[in-house]
């Protein structure tokens, strides 16, 4: 059976090109199982951890000194009732036992029907683990979808037996698996003005461990499967882009390579694969808008979220505190990542669809209503003037900043999105734009490219009277690593009491033998 790349569901290694994902958890979570220890594994969605349980339940069971059940609780996922979803979950052990061909599967929770839902889950545990011969290892899927008081009470009786398990047989090991960690668990339901009690179901939790992205080395690793398979080699360069764009993100690692194989190369299947092949998949991936990025970017409308990503965009995350719940809980959900206290998206590819995520009603409006914001318009010489450009955002801002930062719900980040929206308009008649969120530095660095040529753009909130100077060093910093003499400063002046005369400013300044063109809006 020919081997693919995939973007659907848990993996399997005799149809899928695969990384071992128990590698990526680690050995520990074997002695979390052997010690008796209940635990929570974590990660940001589609990174493969319906493949790791899967795994994990198959390995436990070759194994032979215990029981180990897969459950997923994604059936039980919007029951409210606590009554409903308990009975639910009981439901979903018993297909699961009887699927899984498990001793004495037909009479589990066989008395619910005639039980509290408080303890009805709990006595099918203890009168289920007591017939077993050997104990239950038991991994639920999907935990943290559960609703409301169904969780709460789910998480009760899970205490209960845990707790009495001396007296009672229980569950031997149990690992509860979602994208959120066990502290965001709590912060959804125990307010400051509201406690749960002593008796915390939260505190039955040993560990709390992630399964991380794939390193460098083994996104060369699956690809070389690949090229075992096939014969179509990628070239290193093309694996050092998968890695830098994505960050070993799982899901955007095999979308690369799929788009790539089945599309690209699909006519030629035996041909390198190219850096260049690599840019085309992700700006098609990017286009495409599938469910992967719209399930992550749903969250943007989180006020949670709204409130660590703002400052990433406008490049303030000095205000961010990295143990503060929100931010703990945007890269759990796999938004942000920090590297040695610099706080980004994710990975490159995130922070694309971010910006145009939030920005692409703006890029609507531009359109529908037929402002002559298009490349045409700016091309001379085979180069975009850029002077020409942003003296029409000016003007552009002008008309509609009122407007535009009303709508937006990231209101402190609006000019940057506006910009970006109206930058993304242009460009899309046949250019490019990179993105760099230069976090803590309070600016953004953007360049356009259009064929070989480059147009390095920072993006500054005036803030004090230095804010210019600044920012000039900031962008001759920027155009170094680009390799670029000339370059652009924006900067928005958002003071009520400057009008518009004094901020609309156009005037050029030489900085290290580079010339800038310096924009006030």
């Amino acid at each position: 059976m020919r081997r693919i790349f995939n973007v659907a569901g848990p993996c399997n290694p005799k149809k899928h090109y695969m990384i071992d994902a128990v590698r990526r958890l680690g050995n520990e979570v074997f002695s979390l199982i052997h010690d008796e220890q209940y635990f929570v594994i974590h990660a940001a969605r589609q990174t493969g951890k319906t493949t790791l349980l899967k795994e994990l339940t198959r390995r436990i069971n070759a194994e032979g000194k215990y029981y180990a059940l897969y459950c997923s609780l994604e059936t039980v996922e919007g029951i409210a009732d606590p009554k409903e979803g308990i009975l639910s979950i009981i439901s979903a052990l018993q297909e699961q036992l009887d699927t899984d061909g498990f001793p004495h599967a037909s009479s589990f929770g066989e008395d619910s029907g005639g039980l509290t839902y408080s303890n009805s889950l709990l006595r099918a545990l203890r009168k289920y683990c007591a017939k077993l011969d050997k104990p239950l290892v038991l991994f639920f899927d999907e935990a943290d979808s559960l609703s409301d008081q169904t969780l709460i009470s789910f998480l009760r009786q899970l205490r209960n037996g845990y707790v009495n398990r001396a007296d009672s047989p229980f569950v031997h090991s149990l690992g509860l698996i979602g994208m959120r960690n066990i502290r965001d668990y709590r912060d959804r339901y125990r307010s400051p003005e509201k406690t749960l009690g002593s008796s915390s179901p939260f505190n039955i939790v040993t560990s709390a461990m992630t399964l991380r992205n794939f390193a460098q080395t083994e996104i060369a690793e699956l690809y070389g499967q690949h090229t075992a398979d096939t014969g179509q080699a990628f070239e290193e360069t093309a694996i050092e882009l998968v890695w830098n764009q994505t960050q070993g993100q799982p899901w955007l690692v095999n979308a690369i390579a799929r788009e790539i194989v089945q599309n690209i190369t699909k006519e030629e299947p035996k041909r390198q694969i190219t850096a260049d092949m690599v840019e085309a998949a992700i700006q098609s991936l990017i286009l495409q808008r599938g469910t992967h990025f719209d399930s992550l970017m749903a969250r943007l409308r989180e006020e949670r979220i709204q409130r660590v990503i703002e400052p990433v965009i406008t490049g303030e995350t000095g205000r961010l505190d990295p143990i503060d719940d929100d931010y703990l809980y945007a890269k759990d959900m796999g938004l942000i990542r920090d590297d040695r206290g610099k706080v980004e998206p994710a990975n490159p590819i995130y922070g694309e669809i971010i910006v145009r995520t939030l920005n692409w009603r703006t890029q609507q409006a531009i359109e529908e209503h037929g402002y002559p914001y298009q490349m045409p318009r700016y091309l001379k010489d085979g180069r975009i003037d850029m002077d020409y450009l942003l003296r029409d955002f000016q003007s552009f801002w002008r008309e509609n900043a009122a407007i535009w930062q009303e709508k937006y719900n990231y209101k402190e980040a609006a000019p940057h999105l506006v910009l970006q929206a109206f930058l993304q308009r242009v460009v899309n008649g046949g250019g490019q734009i990179a993105r760099e969120m230069a976090t803590g530095t309070r600016r953004i660095d953007i360049c356009v490219h259009y064929k070989e040529h480059k147009y390095p753009i920072e993006l500054k909130l005036r803030y004090g009277d230095g804010t210019q100077d600044e920012g000039l060093k900031q962008l001759a910093a920027y155009m170094d690593t680009l390799g670029a003499d000339t370059g652009w400063l924006v900067i928005f002046d958002r003071r009520e009491t400057v009008g518009w005369a004094e901020k609309l400013t156009f005037k050029k300044a030489g900085v290290g033998g580079k010339t800038v063109t310096i924009i006030g809006c």
